[in-house]
């Protein structure tokens, strides 16, 4: 027996004026015409046009989801096309957001049957005329449950389709305040080209408080050039890239062990611009850091143990739980109290640690770990009352250092050496200030007053063996001066 035909028509966005006339003389003429759906403002049209038909209405209360719905749906009307010509006929038009059409193409080949789709107005082209865009300077349309291109909201003009209903719209509405505002302005539109068309600007907190919502409510969000949230989307897309067999050969054979360097090098590079008060080098050093963080990440997400997002998950839910005063209802007077707070919540989340000294990495540089392992020490009790007992415990250990020194036996010297430098450390931590800090500003110093001596010497054309110390110190307490000035 010969196949039939499935003819596809669109019934237009609203009334029956977006009804094309080729339409209409095609189901007037159909031995059988198939709705999708009798909700629908023309269907009353198709009536008075004395247009026989049947609907599909019934599969709705069947199916447990519309995936099984609109598969019930297509096989329905394939199996009205085995051996006649049938119209089926869906709202909008068949080619856009229309599931049902799609799984016809994919099953009307396997079965022999032709299909054909004509063309229909579809609700974009009305909602194209009422937000005022041009589709061709991009715009994306997708479904209401469609998370991931929910993510990128705000980047480029959107359409959302399928808010069918205020739940719906309220899991859309949570969906959407994970990247914009609550206070983003939205458009809400419903029946669009009938006479009770809802064209609503709204903030996004509203939008779930609307008073129609139903089958034919759809959303707009415009492009936003300042979005709360920033994208660390393209930096992961190119490192996975430079991972990828076509990638770089030198970034595909890296591990967390060989980078391991690298992560060290950048931060030290961002302490530099930020004792510089480099703005620039700050931005640019900051961007290497988050190579290193991001590189690291698309390893472990390679090796299948965490990935990218669960990086900035975790960090995202350590700080609200370590900010109750802030995110919860506990109620903080000042700093000191806060880092109080801090510490006994990182007590109550680190229960592994048995000793007080855990948690100080071994890697630290020296000045910083030794920082570290005396403010621990400090906080069960074991420090000094005063700064003044501290200064005493300096002048001790360097005193002991030059004893040592006298004696010249290496392994002394070096013992009493570290000891001294514990000490000035803990001088410092009483001081309120950071060792670490205080030596790589040092450091700093010694760099530029040293530069401005070599240029001194340079000027003379003359060698350095040709200058004294004491003429070298004349210049070197110039740059002193012009620090000072400055």
């Amino acid at each position: 027996m010969k196949k039939g035909t499935v003819i596809v028509v669109g019934l237009g966005p609203g009334n029956a004026g977006h009804i094309s006339v080729e339409t209409l003389e095609v189901m007037k003429n159909a031995k059988e015409v198939i709705l999708r759906t009798q909700i629908h403002p023309s269907v009353p049209v198709l009536t008075s046009a004395g247009i026989n038909f049947v609907t599909c209405d019934h599969f709705y209360e069947e199916g447990h989801d519309f995936e099984q719905v609109y598969d019930k749906i297509s096989n329905y009307v394939l199996q009205e096309a085995q051996n006649k010509n049938v119209v089926y006929a869906v709202p909008g038009s068949p080619l856009v957001a229309e599931r049902t059409v799609v799984l016809l193409r994919e099953k009307a080949a396997n079965l022999g049957i032709v299909l054909q789709i004509l063309p229909s107005m579809s609700f974009l082209d009305l909602i194209y005329t009422k937000v005022g865009i041009d589709p061709i300077e991009g715009v994306r349309v997708i479904d209401a449950q469609d998370k991931r291109a929910l993510a990128d909201a705000g980047k480029y003009p959107l359409i959302i389709t399928q808010v069918y209903s205020k739940l719906v719209a309220s899991e859309l509405k949570i969906n959407l305040m994970n990247v914009l505002s609550d206070e983003t302005e939205v458009v809400f539109l419903r029946n669009l080209g009938l006479q009770d068309e809802d064209f609503l600007k709204i903030p996004l907190f509203e939008l779930d408080r609307q008073k129609h919502i139903d089958h034919l409510t759809t959303l707009y969000i415009p492009a936003i050039k300042t979005i709360g949230i920033m994208d660390i989307k393209p930096l992961d897309e190119v490192v996975k890239t430079l991972r990828s067999p076509k990638g770089c050969p030198w970034d595909r054979v890296q591990t967390h062990s060989s980078i391991r360097k690298g992560m060290l090098e950048e931060v030290y590079e961002l302490l530099e611009a930020i004792d510089d008060k480099d703005i620039k080098g700050m931005r640019e050093e900051l961007g290497d850091v988050l190579l290193q963080v991001v590189f690291h990440a698309r390893l472990a997400e390679e090796e299948g143990v965490f990935t990218m997002q669960d990086v900035i998950d975790d960090i995202v839910a350590k700080l609200i739980h370590r900010h109750p005063h802030v995110y919860g209802t506990i109620e903080i007077s000042d700093a000191e109290e806060v880092l109080r707070n801090w510490e006994t919540i990182k007590a109550e989340e680190k229960k592994d640690r048995k000793r007080v000294l855990d948690g100080v990495t071994k890697g630290l540089p020296a000045l910083m770990r030794a920082y570290k392992i005396q403010s621990k020490a400090a906080k069960v009790g074991f420090d000094w009352k005063n700064k003044q007992d501290v200064w005493a415990k300096v002048l001790e250990e360097m005193n002991e250092l030059q004893e040592a020194v006298e004696e010249n036996i290496a392994e002394h010297i070096e013992w009493e050496l570290g000891d001294a430098f514990l000490a000035l450390v803990n001088y410092a931590r009483h001081l309120g200030l950071e060792p670490e800090t205080a030596l790589n500003l040092a450091n700093n110093r010694f760099c530029r007053r040293f530069d401005y001596v070599e240029d001194k010497i340079t000027a003379t054309g003359r060698e350095w063996s040709d200058f004294s110390l004491l003429n070298m110190d004349v210049f070197w307490e110039e740059a002193k001066k012009n620090e000072k000035k400055h």
